[in-house]
């Protein structure tokens, strides 16, 4: 019997010494040295590759933001604020609730079908709305004229990205709301694309926040 307890003892107190080699490697030891390498290498990208202006932090390269004016009495949908470059629509999940900062939707996309009613509607609604606010004087807008991501959410219903394509598309437009001529606008747009990565994966993009941020620093120097 006593030798049945004492095997036991040895049994447990062999387990415990496991149980706090482990803790210790895998809950302490592991994730500083991960954090540690994320930090001195990926710095940014560890710390939610944030985007500043003014020395502020506005928001994060990875995550769409909505330009909007302030909602009028009666509405329920904002007006887009024209003078700002548009993202793609935000179809998420529903208002965030927790982390208000930016003004975020939850992320998520409408699972609406190819087929679906709401859907066309939508894509319809949009298009109308991306001819409408782009055309201005001396330049006219044409509904073949406008891409699939002007009109179409993505995955994550919070795409921060634009293609090259809807961002000129909305220069003119850009131009008109602020006083700036074609050219300078059509600069920041060309310096703010993005090309393929590694030169073959994905497609030529521009990041809408820091194309907004580039763009309100050029207005403040006229």
């Amino acid at each position: 019997m006593n030798n049945s307890i004492t095997n036991t003892a040895r049994l447990l107190g062999a387990g415990l010494r496991a149980l706090l080699v482990l803790t210790l490697v895998t809950g302490v030891i592991y994730p500083l040295v991960v954090t540690g390498v994320a930090q001195a290498l990926f710095h940014n990208k560890a710390n939610g590759s944030e985007v500043t202006s003014d020395g502020k932090v506005v928001g994060s390269s990875l995550i769409g933001q909505s330009y909007n004016l302030p909602l009028k009495k009666g509405q329920q949908t904002p007006d887009p604020d024209l003078k700002w470059f548009q993202g793609r629509p935000a179809n998420g999940l529903g208002s965030n609730s927790v982390n208000t900062q930016y003004k975020l939707i939850l992320s998520g996309a409408t699972n609406l079908s190819a087929d679906s009613k709401v859907l066309i509607q939508q894509v319809k609604d949009a298009k109308a709305a991306v001819v409408k606010d782009n055309s201005v004087p001396g330049y006219t807008v044409k509904p073949s004229d406008v891409p699939a991501d002007a009109v179409t959410s993505s995955g994550s219903g919070l795409d921060p990205d634009i293609s090259p394509a809807y961002a000129d598309l909305q220069v003119h437009r850009i131009a008109a709301k602020n006083g700036l001529s074609v050219a300078q606008v059509q600069k920041l747009v060309d310096d703010h694309t993005d090309g393929r990565a590694l030169g073959f994966v994905g497609e030529p993009r521009v990041n809408v926040l820091e194309l907004n941020i580039a763009l309100k620093d050029l207005v403040a120097k006229q």
